[in-house]
């Protein structure tokens, strides 16, 4: 069930908020991937279990983690679209991913690694992703950048965590993800995120379909990857 085929309902599921803008990152991640063989995947911070259930929809078998131990909500988003029998939950730190070497297909997250907040965390974050990976694994990812200093702005004023979030930039997670053989990346977005509610978001996300063309990459506040070990 690729990007193009998922109901509106279950993208909103799958992607929970900014949809338009992040919801880019699943034909990103399609071209890189292939669903035709079920393969090991493990995703990390996922509390609410959107990318796994994105995976476990195309038949993989999904290891959804999260820090701490999961709420029973993603269990019942995972029952609700009968994949839970594909899905196993794991409490892990992406720091120190309690899994042994070359042990899975594809390691994905989307908007998590600005939560560890330094620099230092961030790269071991990167090791451990590329250490669990199988020799041609693929790293998948969706992360907040830095942006303008407009972004920078309204984030420490209006979001509650925006001051701990430590937002990323391109080349450091290129730099981080120099282990990788092969390393794609996309950016996208402007102004989606300035929407208070998703119906804005989703009408911002409408005029960012022509602002990132034609404005700088570094006033885009989101980073898709795809990096093969």
């Amino acid at each position: 069930m690729t990007s193009s085929s998922l109901t509106k309902s279950a993208l909103q599921d799958i992607i929970q908020w900014d949809i338009e803008n992040w919801s880019r990152c699943l034909p990103f991640w399609e071209k890189h991937i292939d669903h035709s063989q079920p393969k090991k995947v493990l995703a990390l911070g996922e509390r609410e279990g959107g990318i796994s259930l994105y995976f476990a929809l195309n038949g993989h078998d999904v290891i959804c983690s999260d820090y701490n131990p999961l709420p029973e909500s993603t269990v019942h988003l995972h029952q609700k679209y009968k994949v839970a029998d594909r899905v196993s939950y794991q409490a892990l730190d992406m720091k120190a991913i309690n899994l042994p070497d070359e042990s899975v297909d594809i390691v994905v997250f989307k908007s998590v690694l600005g939560a560890l907040s330094n620099t230092e965390d961030q790269e071991k974050a990167l090791k451990e992703i590329h250490r669990v990976l199988k020799k041609d694994g693929i790293f998948l990812f969706a992360e907040n950048l830095e942006g303008s200093k407009l972004h920078k702005y309204l984030r420490n004023k209006f979001v509650k965590w925006g001051k701990r979030w430590r937002y990323i930039k391109t080349r450091e997670m290129l730099d981080w993800g120099d282990a990788f053989a092969d390393k794609k990346t996309e950016t996208h977005g402007v102004v989606g995120l300035f929407g208070r509610s998703e119906n804005q978001r989703r009408k911002f996300a409408g005029l960012d379909r022509f602002l990132t063309p034609i404005t700088p990459q570094n006033w885009r506040y989101i980073l898709f990857g795809a990096m093969k070990k």
